[in-house]
């Protein structure tokens, strides 16, 4: 049995650490009882406790000192309570502070709204020179820190709060793209974590003519490479994220590929009012298989409802969208 995202950071962290001093371990008091890297590296790990802002602008001093400081805590608090010293220490001064941040999306359910992390990929895209990794699976989680670790760059890493999650597919680095199904028809579909790998996955056995691609790199830089591969793929192409349309993949795709079709089934503009097991709370915001589906149908029309309260869309984000958009962000 493979370890989940959040596992197989720390035990990657730890083995890296072995053979490199200046790697520090940071902690926002959610690594548990036995942190493995606290275990073997003690003195090179400290637990700062609900502190984020202050965790930051910590890391960003040990940085500045030559040190390589890896910080864990909350997506949410992460990028919105300390978006202040992100910006300024990770964006701004540029610092190589690694931010790894579990409970990416609605991927902690049961916590309720106040920790859930719908707008986290808007935050970190907006500050240049931050890159930003969503990798799936253990593999993919190690491949990410072990990049992290050996660039000079600050890095924005989301993972989930799941059991392992067991990916279908290799690694895929910088500016690649990491083709799951295909490439194949005119509709790609195109998943950002393991819960829409998951949809897009289940998409394609249904409609095997879809092609379905991974992208675990998604600042504007990786992205800028990829989209040159997945323009020749395909030329409507469905973004599936577990983040609101505004500031997400589909959103930057959109703007890098004027001349396709870019449609993004997400979250949505609802607020979850109420917490459950990450499926039903995904559920509930219309992120499902049907919403894949509908997206990716050759008629599909510019917002796309489902039953229930908060109907899942697909929202297109490119200039070929129709203009009656419910939630237009067109390009020309």
């Amino acid at each position: 049995m493979s370890l989940c995202g959040r596992e197989a950071y720390k035990a990657e962290l730890t083995a890296l650490a072995d053979g490199d001093p200046r790697i520090i371990c940071l902690e926002a008091d959610l690594g548990g009882p036995s942190h493995p890297f606290a275990e073997r590296h003690p003195g090179r790990f400290l637990n700062l406790g609900i502190a984020e802002a202050a965790a930051v602008d910590m890391a960003v001093g040990l940085a500045s000192a030559g040190l390589r400081p890896f910080l864990s805590t909350f997506a949410a608090f992460g990028t919105w309570r300390a978006a202040e010293s992100v910006k300024l220490g990770l964006g701004y001064q540029g610092a190589p502070v690694v931010l790894v941040c579990p409970y990416g999306g609605v991927s902690g359910g049961w916590f309720g709204p106040t920790h859930h992390s719908l707008e986290d990929l808007a935050v970190a895209q907006s500050l240049p020179g931050v890159r930003i990794a969503v990798p799936c699976g253990e593999e993919e989680t190690r491949a990410v820190i072990r990049t992290a670790a050996a660039d000079d760059r600050p890095c924005y890493v989301r993972l989930a709060r799941n059991e392992p999650f067991d990916a279908p597919f290799p690694p895929a680095g910088r500016g690649e793209v990491g083709w799951v199904h295909g490439p194949a028809g005119p509709t790609c579909l195109v998943s950002v974590g393991e819960k829409p790998a998951a949809l897009c996955a289940a998409a394609t056995e249904q409609r095997p003519e879809l092609s379905h691609a991974h992208l675990c790199w998604v600042d504007a830089e990786s992205l800028a490479t990829a989209a040159a591969e997945l323009a020749g793929s395909a030329r409507r192409i469905v973004v599936v994220e577990e983040h609101r349309a505004a500031g997400g993949v589909a959103s930057t795709l959109a703007l890098m590929l004027p001349r396709h079709e870019v449609l993004g089934v997400n979250a949505g503009p609802s607020w979850p009012s109420e917490g459950g097991g990450h499926d039903d709370v995904l559920a509930a915001l219309g992120l499902t298989v049907a919403a894949v589906l509908d997206a990716a149908s050759a008629h599909a029309p510019t917002v796309i409802g489902l039953a229930g309260p908060r109907a899942g869309r697909a929202t297109p984000v490119s200039s070929k969208a129709s203009p009656g958009a419910l939630h237009p962000s067109t390009t020309t």
